[in-house]
């Protein structure tokens, strides 16, 4: 069976209650898999996809980037949902690389979209809203045949590299179906709850931690477009959800509400975070309210709920990452792989079902993450004695800034393109509000004269914005080691003395 099956059962079971809330309007499961069928029926029929074709989409969250995944789904099709938050040219790559058939774009990205549309031959583009409704209400009444299921390859979402370029990490049915059991399990979901998501579901974390496993569940998802604070408050009062996930910099931006101090918590059964080390000031004021704060550890790639904390030991385990999931298997191991003890710090590695199957046409990638059955994070962690997890460090650089991973190579690659730079390096810098930001220490090549903005105009239109450099710090030479490596802990230091002007 396809994961289309978790809409159909529950529109067997409870056809008139609410499965998605939706800009003030309720769709019922009756409905949705109504829906489902539609966009299933118009992706084989009007548009040809076929088992093992790519799907794209770029847009905020809607009920109907949900009925794409589900219909891929039945149809054992994969869909590439685009980080609409990065730049045309980051776009083109995606889909270049996922060898997209098919992007389905809402209205906001439409002018960046049309840049690249030329270099996209043999990728369609398809407009939501009155376009998509069209096609779908074209496909209505015809039944798509169910050729997907648990083996077939459903997600391919795409993770940053290292090396400058993204990854596309492979997440199967099977994977999507052993997370919802997980983090069902992490947060005794049931049908009963009402799950509150605005999240961006091209990340894992809005779409897997608590939206698809509450459809598993028979929940209702409250859905938003997007995060807004004033929305996010309006929700907590006026729909009252049971569950609901904050990565650290929408936590504290609701603690700095005006409306914080009176606003009526209790609805809350507990608030999920994580996607970076979590500050205890801001667990600590929830927990002060009475609102368990549980903790998850996890990555794009293990879909993502691998350790975590349950409701109960919010307050007992607090600061740790919990334990591994109920599907899941996690360990700390040296550098040649062997298992450490309790206090010893070493990488975090994982295995379970709910991990990639690969890196989408990247086998030394995959080789290199994926050893023995095992996932290596590249994170940094230990255990206590009572076999908590604590997540202490990040092997590769990575800046987190505002749950966003942002990796200096990307930045680097810009500046080095710069013929007045003769060398330069990233690193991130504490931010009260972001968590990280990332700051460019650059070299200039004898007589350039770039200045502060000079430098930070060689991003725009090149990268997302998440991933300007928020600062400039000009050297003479950048520190190095006997080897020539560039000694980045002394830059992270230097930096984090600096303030721009």
């Amino acid at each position: 069976m396809d994961l289309s099956h978790w809409v159909a059962r529950w529109a067997d079971f409870q056809p008139d209650r609410a499965a998605i809330r939706f800009e003030g309007e309720d769709i019922s499961w009756a409905a949705f898999d109504a829906r489902i069928g539609a966009v299933a029926a118009m992706l084989q029929g009007g548009l040809g996809v076929a088992r093992g074709d790519r799907v794209a989409f770029l847009g905020y969250n809607s009920p109907d980037m949900l009925a794409l995944l589900f219909a891929c789904a039945r149809l054992g099709a994969m869909l590439v949902p685009l980080n609409w938050r990065l730049a045309p040219p980051e776009h083109l790559f995606i889909l270049q690389d996922s060898g997209a058939r098919l992007l389905f774009c809402e209205d906001e990205f439409a002018d960046g979209v049309a840049r690249i549309a030329p270099e996209l031959p043999g990728c369609r583009i398809v407009a939501m809203g009155d376009e998509f409704d069209r096609l779908a209400a074209d496909a209505a009444g015809t039944d798509a045949a169910a050729v997907g299921g648990p083996d077939d390859a459903l997600l391919i979402v795409y993770t940053s590299g290292t090396t400058g370029h993204p990854k596309g990490a492979v997440l199967t049915q099977n994977a999507l179906t052993f997370n919802a059991v997980n983090a069902t399990a992490m947060h005794d979901l049931t049908a009963a709850d009402l799950v509150y998501t605005n999240l961006p579901m091209f990340h894992v974390g809005g779409l897997n931690i608590q939206t698809t496993p509450a459809l598993h569940a028979g929940a209702t998802v409250v859905l938003h477009r997007r995060f807004e604070p004033d929305a996010t408050i309006r929700a907590l009062q006026d729909d009252r959800p049971s569950l609901t996930v904050l990565v650290p910099a929408q936590l504290a931006a609701l603690m700095h509400h005006p409306a914080w101090p009176g606003l009526d918590l209790s609805s809350l059964r507990a608030v999920t975070t994580g996607s970076t080390i979590v500050p205890l000031s801001l667990i600590d004021a929830w927990l002060d309210r009475g609102v368990p704060v549980i903790q998850i550890y996890g990555s794009t790639e293990t879909a993502p709920v691998a350790v975590h904390q349950r409701i109960p030991d919010a307050w007992s385990t607090r600061g740790s990452t919990g334990r591994p999931a109920l599907h899941c298997d996690a360990r700390i191991v040296d550098a040649a792989g062997r298992p450490l003890g309790p206090g010893e710090k070493g990488e975090i590695v994982v295995r379970g079902p709910n991990v990639l199957r690969e890196y989408w046409n990247n086998p030394a990638a995959t080789a290199e993450a994926l050893v023995d059955g095992w996932f290596h994070t590249g994170d940094i962690g230990h255990v206590d004695e009572r076999g908590l997890f604590y997540v202490d460090d990040r092997v590769k650089d990575v800046i987190i800034s505002g749950s966003e991973n942002i990796y200096p190579a990307e930045i680097e690659m810009v500046l080095d393109g710069c013929a007045d730079i003769a060398e330069s390096a990233v690193v991130g810098r504490p931010d009260a509000k972001w968590g990280e930001v990332a700051v460019a220490v650059v070299v200039l090549r004898e007589g350039a004269t770039m200045g502060r903005a000079d430098v930070l105009a060689l991003f725009e239109g090149r990268l997302a914005r998440f991933k300007h450099p928020h600062d400039v710090v000009f050297r003479a030479d950048l520190p190095r080691n006997v080897m020539g490596k560039v000694l980045k802990f002394e830059l992270r230091e230097l930096v984090r003395g600096t303030v721009s002007d």
